[in-house]
């Protein structure tokens, strides 16, 4: 309803516009009505969930092994012989919302870690299954076409004593076949009913040489997670070689007539770092709440995508390829009501390829605290070569420099033939970034 036709209504006749008033008073009543009863449900459904807590396994040796084949899933995306659903994977360009695959992929990890855990002499499972972090997402290529079904395969591939790594592929059917488009490892854990301490999961046996690799590199994931969490700036000093290279930026920067920190020259082609930002706001509301009353790590992941993508896009002047999403780590949860401030900065660029990292942080206006819950790394593709990124002051190095120095170390490693080991590292960042080829 207009404003204007109904500033012409109340001038003209004040009894249908007050007949209009009342209808619209009385939709926004039963609007509050039906959420207080969704509130309702929801807190009587978590009351239930509490009941679940005497079926928890009071030890690991409690439960039976599983097989990784017992938690083998395939689930299909009809966007070829359904138009009604592709219309929601859509974009303006008509290529495929990858934010979207990022939501299915987290569901698909939990339904993956549901199906270990299932004991069917229970009516519900007692678990709460949440993710914990999104290891790594390889593109195997990078046309998702819009038309064309796909299809999610995955299963779980190692198990600790409360925690489970899922792994899963994406295939699209494209000229007669499935074809492969990305790998995805996600890190779920296992909770109380009421989310609130850590609960045991069944343990896994692997059979066959494959599987025992796959077990193995499980092993070796969890090693890697460990030492990357002891490497942060905030317990270790950087390396003379790191400061080298913080060092060796400012003097490319420098101004030789007035040799000052304060005064900096840009470098031909480069973009100053400070420049290349986006931010954005989202208001967490119920529709996207978990069984928990906290917002679904998909959806957080999709509007993280989405603002790198962005920030990207307006960086490179061109529609950006992602190349690899690097790990996510999911802090803290989300509540429902939050605010959820979201900001993107270019943190290295090397040829055409763009790193973006994203902050994800929770505002709370009654306590005016923010609260970090997610940081993000994105690697994308540009059509061209596109402008270095330059920190501009020294001393802001390690808070202009990406990914922001009071969270990884500052390296720099040169791009070593990627089309020989599919590896690389950005500038001044103690985790690898994959470029994928």
């Amino acid at each position: 309803v207009l404003v204007h036709p109904f500033r012409y209504l109340q001038l003209k006749t004040p009894t249908i516009f007050k007949c209009l008033t009342l209808i619209q008073s009385l939709f926004d009543g039963i609007m509050k009505l039906q959420s207080r009863i969704l509130d309702y449900d929801h807190q009587q459904a978590l009351a239930e969930r509490v009941s679940l807590s005497s079926m928890l396994a009071k030890s690991q040796a409690d439960l039976p092994a599983r097989r990784m084949k017992d938690s083998y899933i395939e689930v299909h995306l009809p966007l070829g012989s359904e138009p009604q659903l592709r219309e929601k994977y859509l974009t303006y360009h008509n290529t495929v919302r990858f934010g979207r695959i990022l939501e299915d992929l987290d569901s698909i990890a939990v339904l993956i870690s549901y199906s270990h855990t299932h004991n069917p002499a229970l009516p519900r499972s007692p678990l709460s299954i949440v993710t914990a972090l999104v290891d790594k997402i390889d593109m195997r290529q990078h046309i998702i076409y819009p038309d064309c079904d796909i299809k999610f395969t995955g299963h779980v591939t190692w198990v600790g004593k409360t925690s489970i790594e899922a792994k899963m592929h994406m295939s699209q059917f494209h000229d007669g076949a499935y074809r492969p488009v990305l790998d995805a490892t996600f890190v779920m854990v296992a909770r109380d009913p009421e989310n609130k301490r850590a609960a045991f999961v069944n343990p896994l046996t692997p059979e066959g040489p494959e599987e025992k690799k796959l077990f193995q590199e499980g092993e070796t994931n969890k090693s890697r997670r460990v030492e990357l969490s002891t490497a942060s700036l905030l317990k270790v000093a950087p390396t003379d070689e790191e400061r080298k290279i913080v060092h060796s930026l400012f003097l490319n920067t420098l101004d030789s007539k007035t040799v000052s920190f304060r005064s900096r020259v840009l470098p031909p082609t480069s973009v100053w770092m400070e420049d290349a930002k986006l931010k954005g706001l989202e208001i967490c509301h119920p529709q996207e709440r978990n069984i928990f009353n906290r917002i679904f790590g998909g959806f957080l992941m999709r509007k993280a995508y989405e603002l790198g993508w962005a920030n990207a896009c307006s960086y490179g002047g061109c529609r950006p390829n992602l190349v690899a999403v690097d790990d996510i780590l999911f802090q803290k949860p989300v509540d429902i009501g939050s605010l959820l401030l979201l900001s993107s900065q270019v943190c290295y660029t090397e040829g055409k390829h763009i790193q973006v990292r994203v902050h994800s942080e929770v505002f709370d206006p009654l306590t005016r605290q923010h609260n970090t819950t997610n940081v993000f790394h994105f690697t994308f593709a540009s059509d061209s070569d596109v402008p270095n990124i330059v920190p501009k002051t020294y001393g802001g190095e390690s808070t202009q420099t990406p990914p922001h120095l009071t969270d990884t170390r500052v390296k720099y490693l040169m791009l070593v033939s990627p089309v020989l080991s599919g590896w690389s590292c950005s500038l001044l960042c103690r985790t690898p970034v994959r470029f994928s080829t």
